[in-house]
């Protein structure tokens, strides 16, 4: 089973689980601007993917952060994307073990 973790109103989620639906693969949509990510999920993340490929620099709540918050020490970004779940890129896919942040250039025709 594969999850699709990101934000409903967002395009690029939409078109990516369309572009998977279409592709036969079977995959949940978790909106984490409601449902929030589970912990033990992030850290997992954070294992794997590292913070500075899961933070969205370009995101309107990283641009709202002060200069303190975004100077946080490493160790403190994985508790700032728990609590600002927005920051997370998206869409991020997560299959079994395995956490990707695709491309974020899927088009309707799926290229």
């Amino acid at each position: 089973m594969t999850t699709l973790y990101g934000i409903k109103a967002c395009d690029t989620c939409r078109k990516t689980m369309k572009w998977l639906g279409n592709a036969g693969v079977d995959v949940t949509f978790h909106d984490r601007r409601p449902d929030g990510v589970p912990a033990a999920r992030l850290h997992a993340w954070v294992d794997q993917l590292g913070t500075a490929e899961l933070i969205n620099r370009h995101s309107v709540t990283w641009r709202g952060l002060d200069a303190t918050q975004r100077a946080r020490a490493e160790s403190a970004l994985e508790a700032l994307l728990w609590e600002q779940p927005t920051l997370i890129r998206r869409p991020l896919l997560e299959h079994g073990e395995t956490v990707r942040v695709p491309c974020n250039r899927i088009s309707a025709t799926g290229h």
